[in-house]
């Protein structure tokens, strides 16, 4: 399930807009309690959950519940600067020949979780770090 979720963010899947008479009032009531202060919120339907697309404290970001109202996690995109110092560092010291083409940072109940992808002008390559930990390889691929 979690990796479902992961690709389902990563992949950004275009999905039918609900508006929120289309969206379960369990997850109308959990949203609504979870983010008193959101502002500017638009839902998307997906085959087995629902996101909400809001704005909080000046930045855009992304919930993500099942039709019974549970919550399976948040995303927001970040800079560089926002990932732990331990991160930064060993995206220095390991990938210094690549760019940074997209950044998020993934929060469920199995902690953070944050997604980079890097290129250079053969590879483009997904890393993962679970936790504030190492940088792992999730997805690699050459260009052709």
């Amino acid at each position: 399930m979690k990796k479902i979720f992961v690709v389902l963010a990563m992949l950004l899947t275009v999905s039918a807009f609900a508006g929120e008479d289309k969206v379960s009032p369990k997850v109308l009531e959990a949203f609504n309690q979870d983010f008193v202060s959101a502002q500017q919120v638009e839902w998307t339907a997906g085959p087995d959950f629902y996101k909400a697309s809001f704005a909080m404290n000046g930045q855009q970001v992304f919930a993500y519940y099942r039709a019974n109202g549970d919550l399976l996690g948040l995303t927001r995109n970040i800079s560089t600067a926002q990932l732990p110092l331990q991160l930064q560092g060993k995206l220095k010291k390991n990938y210094d020949g690549y760019w940074v083409s997209g950044l998020f940072e993934l929060a469920n109940t199995d902690g953070t979780s944050y997604y980079i992808t890097l290129e250079n002008a053969d590879i483009k390559m997904v890393l993962k770090s679970s936790n504030g930990g190492n940088w792992t390889v999730f997805q690699k691929s050459s260009k052709a």
